[in-house]
């Protein structure tokens, strides 16, 4: 029997592949360059998503990439906002994650 994921889940899901994508293929900010996503949480309204990322260099150049991520967020929001049909879409969070090291 496969496993069940809940709406929110999925969603997460989504968000994070998307969010992946166009931080990859669209962003031109060289700080946000070597950024691995590992994670997306949504609020049950949708209203906030927590982003959890992970960098090539470690913590090293953090506070560089959690600016260029924030200046970011805002172009993220409306791109994902096209590719995501949600009712409301969700302003990004963005959280280095240090379980990977």
């Amino acid at each position: 029997m496969p496993k069940e994921f809940s709406r929110s889940q999925r969603v997460a899901e989504q968000i994070r592949r998307e969010l992946a994508e166009l931080i990859r293929t669209e962003v031109k900010d060289p700080r946000v360059g070597f950024i691995s996503l590992t994670d997306v949480e949504v609020t049950p309204d949708y209203a906030h998503a927590k982003v959890f990322f992970t960098s090539m260099h470690g913590e090293e150049g953090l506070d560089e990439i959690l600016v260029g991520l924030r200046r970011a967020s805002g172009f993220l929001r409306r791109e994902l906002g096209k590719r995501v049909r949600i009712h409301t879409l969700p302003e990004l969070h963005f959280h280095y994650d240090s379980s990977v090291e």
